[in-house]
This record gives structure tokens, sequence and C-alpha cells, in this order.
């Protein structure tokens, strides 16, 4: 071997070397393992004052039936029937705090059922979303728009979200475990100051995964991706 291909050799060595040690330092340094709780969404409703008024009374209040993991909102003993240009859904759950705007998540089977098309979207986002009406004790309301299917989504808290290197409105993937387990892509990630942690899908996305509430999903990391 003449003195170019030893210094050739030499300075592969020497570059092999260091690429492993900046593997390993990345290694040390990666975010840790996020284990994330699912929460099951079914259909339900989030009024606004103007339309509880018109559904159930003026000035009529929700009833507290039980509290949902994040902070501040509950399932409320009301519930209305939601009725569309092809069908009609009952006994459809009322989910407080009033909001300021009506919003009705359904599912895309319940789209069907009612024979509307909602689109996938981030919970606030109603911009050209089919409308329905919403039938209460006494009265009813036909909505223009705020049917939608809620977009797949992570709450967590700010000091959650700078440990494992999160971002608001970032997406990321997650490994679900289990026979009918797989990879759920294109999950939005949600900061806020008072979230607990917890991953939201539709009950369609949950049955297809054979999830169930409390189940825990994964998130997927960099080098993790490479497997898939």
């Amino acid at each position: 071997m003449n003195y170019n291909q030893q210094q050739a050799e030499w300075i592969t060595q020497q570059i092999l070397q260091e690429l492993a040690a900046h593997k390993d330092l990345a290694e040390t340094h990666s975010s840790p393992t996020l284990s994330i709780p699912v929460g099951i969404s079914n259909r339900h409703v989030h009024l606004s004052r103007e339309d509880m008024d018109a559904l159930f009374g003026h000035g009529s209040t929700l009833t507290r039936m039980k509290a949902v993991k994040q902070p501040g909102q509950y399932a409320a003993e009301e519930t209305v029937t939601l009725r569309g240009p092809k069908g009609e859904l009952q006994k459809v759950r009322v989910l407080g705090p009033l909001r300021s705007a009506t919003q009705i998540e359904i599912s895309v089977s319940d789209g069907f059922v009612l024979g509307v098309k909602a689109p996938v979207r981030m919970s606030g986002d109603l911009e050209n979303s089919p409308g329905i009406e919403i039938i209460g004790p006494y009265g009813r309301v036909l909505k223009t728009d705020g049917a939608i299917v809620a977009w797949r989504h992570i709450h967590i808290s700010p000091a959650q979200a700078e440990r494992f290197a999160l971002r608001d409105g970032m997406e990321i993937d997650v490994r679900i475990d289990g026979h009918r387990g797989g990879i759920l892509s294109h999950v939005v990630v949600r900061v806020s100051a008072d979230a607990v942690l917890e991953m939201h899908i539709d009950v369609e996305e949950a049955n297809g995964f054979g999830l169930r509430n409390g189940d825990c999903v994964t998130r997927v990391s960099a080098s993790d991706r490479q497997d898939y």
C-alpha cells in the first residue's frame, strides 16, 4: 500500500469515527419516549349562548353530568337531535362549557346518515363547513355552518411540550401496539397552559386500531421512522 492509499484510508477511518461519535451524541440527547393516553370522542355538540337559549329556553344552563380529562370541560346531561338532508341522529351529547360559536363534531359515517360531507378540521375552523338542523326540547336552530370531523390531535402542556421537543401546531406520528396496531400519522400537537396530556381521536379511528379509552400510544421518533 503506497503513501496516498494509507493517507486516504486514515482519513476515511477518522471520518467514520467522527460520524459514529455524532450519532452517539445525538442518541444521548434525543427526546425521551413520550407515551400518550387516548381519549375517544363520540359525536357531540358545543353550543353558543344564543343557540342554547333557542334549544333549551332563555337563560338555561348546562347540567354537568361528568367531567372530561381536559380541565374545565364536561359532558352535560342535555342532548339534542341532529337532522340533515337524509336522516337524523338522536340523543347527541352537548359538551360544556358554552362557546362563542356552535360546533357539531361528527364522524364520517355520521355524515352518511345525515347526508352532509363534513370536512376534517381542527376545532374552531368552521369556515365553509356544512350546516345542519339542531333540535332541542324548546326549539330548533338551522345552522349554516359548523359541522366538522375533528382532526386527531394531542393536548399537551407547555412544560411537557418543551421536554419532548414539541411545538404547537406541529404534526407527529404515533405508534399503536396490539393486534390491530400500526402507525397513525399527521397527529396535530395542541399546546395550552392548562392541558392534560391526551390524544383525541374519533370512534372510527379508535375502532380501526383496536383502541379503548385510556390506552396509550407512543410517539414515533426520527430514528424509528427509518424502520417503516
